[in-house]
C-alpha cells in the first residue's frame, strides 16, 4: 500500500492520497463483526481502524517527508525540530464508528511555522470528502469514488442570530459545562433552529454554507486542526470560546464569520 513515488506531490496532493489509504482502511473496519474496541486512559474508546488507519499515514509520510514532524491522536508526536507538522486525527467520531453511525472522518492537516495549511477531512460512510489549502479555497467531494464531482464550497450569508441555524455537540454535567450549558440554552432561545450533527460534520456544514455556526467546548488540536483551514477558506471563522482565533484552545466555534462576534457575546457575558 505504501507508495516510494509520492515526494514530487504537493503537500494537497498527498494529503489527499493519505485520506485515500485511509478510506480503504477504515471501510474495511467498518462494520466488521471482529472490530476489536478498547477503552484508552481518558475512557475515551478506540478501535483496531483508529490504530491502523494512523498507522498507515504514518508510515507513508515517513517515506514521502521524511523531515516533517507528525502529531496523531493515537501515537503522540515524532517530534523533530521541524516547522512542519502533519495532525492526524484516524477517525473522528470513534464512538459513531463502532456503533455503525456513518458519521465519522478522518481528519489531516499540515501546519507550517504555527499556521495550518492544508487541511482533509475525509468521510467515506457519508461519501463526502471536504478539502483546503491556505489561498485555494475550501471544496467538496460529493461522492468519493467519483473525484471529479467536486464544487467549491462557501459559507453563509445570514447576518442575524433569529435567522440561524446552529449545532451545538452533546452537553455533559462536568467540569465547566454546567454554566455554559445555561447560556447555549439562552442562544438557542435567539435563533431560528437547532441540532445536534456533531464531530466534524456540524464544522463541515457551517463551511458549506448548509448552518451558520456550530459550537464544541472540548476539542483537541487533532480534532480542529484540518476543520480550521477549511472553514477560513470557505469565507468563514474558526476561533475558541474566547474568540482566540486558530486551534489553540480546548474548544471551537466554526461559523460564517458575521455571526461570528455576536455567539460570542452570548456565551461569555456576565
Amino acid at each position: 500500500m505504501l507508495d516510494n513515488n509520492w515526494e514530487s506531490l504537493t503537500d494537497l496532493e498527498l494529503a489527499l492520497k493519505l485520506a485515500d489509504i485511509a478510506d480503504e482502511i477504515s471501510m474495511a473496519r467498518y462494520q466488521a463483526i471482529d472490530l476489536v474496541v478498547e477503552t484508552k486512559p481518558d475512557l475515551t474508546p478506540v478501535s483496531d481502524a483508529d490504530r491502523a488507519v494512523e498507522d498507515a499515514i504514518r508510515n507513508q509520510l515517513l517515506l514521502s517527508r521524511k523531515s516533517d514532524a507528525i502529531i496523531g491522536e493515537e501515537f503522540g508526536s515524532k517530534s523533530e525540530a521541524s516547522s512542519r507538522e502533519w495532525i492526524i486525527d484516524p477517525i473522528d467520531g470513534t464512538k459513531n464508528f463502532i456503533r455503525s453511525v456513518p458519521v465519522w472522518a478522518t481528519l489531516i492537516a499540515l501546519r507550517q511555522d504555527g499556521e495550518i495549511v492544508v487541511g482533509v477531512v475525509s468521510s467515506p460512510a457519508l461519501a463526502k470528502r471536504w478539502y483546503a489549502s491556505r489561498g485555494g479555497g475550501a471544496f467538496l467531494i460529493d461522492n468519493i469514488k467519483k473525484s471529479n464531482q467536486v464544487k467549491k464550497i462557501n459559507c453563509s450569508k445570514v447576518k442575524k442570530l433569529e435567522d440561524a441555524s446552529i449545532s451545538i455537540s452533546s452537553f455533559d454535567k462536568k467540569g465547566g459545562w454546567v454554566n455554559l450549558q445555561e447560556k447555549l440554552l439562552k442562544l438557542v432561545d435567539l435563533i431560528w433552529r437547532n441540532r445536534g450533527y456533531g464531530d466534524f460534520w456540524s464544522h463541515m456544514l457551517v463551511a458549506e454554507g448548509a448552518i451558520d455556526f456550530a459550537i464544541e467546548p472540548k476539542l483537541a488540536l487533532w480534532d480542529m486542526a484540518a476543520l480550521e483551514i477549511i472553514v477560513k477558506e470557505a469565507g468563514g471563522r474558526f476561533s475558541d470560546l474566547s474568540g482566540n482565533d486558530g486551534v489553540n484552545g480546548s474548544g471551537a466555534i466554526s461559523s460564517n464569520g458575521l455571526l461570528h462576534n455576536l455567539v460570542l457575546e452570548q456565551i461569555n457575558n456576565a
